[in-house]
């Protein structure tokens, strides 16, 4: 993920952490020294930490189900507003999903019920009553509280919507459940947003917003991977292609976008197979810091990723969701013979729709 520093891996799986998680630190430890000090500012820093420690124990719970049933992670990314483990392959099974759903708000319930022992139920009461002056590990222990019953909210794309979707896909089949579960999120998150805008909470409408549009990507991607299931990747592939050799410079490039509506360009070997592909972000850098007679090969992003033409398009598009620009489509002998974008499986989805009133 762009914007984001690799604080380390646990597991062989990188911990990331975004940059707007930076301000947000930032923006709590100054806001915190204005009004109490050194001190207060500490303690707020701390706590977001600790907190965040937390989220990474719960996305790791998450995790540690999923491989049990082949599922495979990317990475962990921290954001402001929670985290987020990629996975490359999840578990779909409804009863697999379940267990996957589960087991990171069980995560933070083992941790709170860990914490409730250490310092006794009495300090956890007087938290909940509000009293100042506790011990930082009493917040602590009622934010795993929290953390565990936010997400096991019935609605996408927190927890709780999963295990709706995999309980419902159990009768009515996953992309059913998932349209039922993205409904659910859409009309809490409107009330979530709600409830902050006039209550004056504008973390609370941020939260709203990442629900929404979770909701509606997690919709989309669904429908798109059961659309997918039944097509090959020749079928989605672009083959009206602009493409250049190993000694073609940026200028060549720039001729070849501007008479063409394409916006990457693979670059092929003597034999026509794919090396690399040429975004327009990489060929805009490359012009910028090196001038139109710039090698191609040198400003290409590396390791195209191939398919053969009867591999399931699903395949591909597992590629695309884990960061690849492009998927080149490839005869037996490896020759580039189409590409396939998000783009190309954008168009595909709606010709689809088109053709099915």
């Amino acid at each position: 993920m762009g914007w984001s520093l690799t604080l380390g891996s646990i597991g062989g799986i990188k911990v990331r952490i975004h940059f707007t998680f930076l301000a947000l630190l930032a923006w709590v430890g100054l806001s915190e020294w204005h009004q109490g000090g050194a001190a207060a500012a500490e303690r707020a820093v701390a706590y977001i930490l600790l907190l965040f420690a937390c989220v990474v124990a719960h996305e790791f719970g998450h995790i540690t189900m999923a491989a049990r049933f082949g599922g495979v992670t990317q990475d962990v990314v921290l954001l402001p507003i929670g985290g987020v483990a990629r996975m490359t392959r999840i578990p779909e099974k409804p009863v697999q999903e379940l267990l996957v759903a589960l087991a990171g708000p069980a995560v933070n319930v083992v941790i709170f019920g860990v914490l409730l022992a250490a310092i006794g139920p009495q300090v956890l009461l007087a938290q909940f009553s509000g009293d100042s002056g506790l011990p930082l590990v009493s917040e602590i222990a009622v934010a795993n509280l929290v953390l565990a019953v936010f997400n096991l909210l019935p609605a996408f794309p927190m927890d709780g919507g999963r295990a709706l979707r995999a309980l419902l896909a159990l009768r009515l089949g996953r992309e059913v459940a998932t349209d039922i579960a993205a409904r659910i999120g859409h009309v809490l998150a409107i009330g979530l947003g709600a409830y902050g805008l006039f209550g004056g909470n504008p973390l609370l409408v941020l939260v709203a917003t990442f629900i929404y549009f979770g909701a509606s990507s997690e919709a989309s991607g669904t429908r798109l991977h059961s659309f997918a299931s039944h097509l090959r990747a020749r079928d989605a592939m672009l083959t009206r292609l602009g493409v250049l050799g190993p000694e073609a410079v940026l200028s060549d490039a720039v001729d070849l976008l501007t008479h063409s509506t394409q916006h990457d360009i693979p670059v092929l070997d003597a034999v026509g197979k794919p090396v690399g592909l040429l975004t327009r972000d990489a060929l805009a850098r490359a012009l910028h810091s090196h001038g139109g007679d710039y090698s191609v090969i040198e400003a290409m992003l590396p390791g195209l990723p191939t398919l053969g033409g009867e591999a399931p398009l699903e395949r591909a598009l597992a590629q695309l969701e884990t960061g690849a620009a492009a998927v080149a489509v490839v005869d037996r002998s490896g020759a580039l013979i189409g590409l396939v974008t998000a783009e190309s499986l954008g168009h595909l989805l709606l010709l689809s729709r088109q053709n099915a009133r």
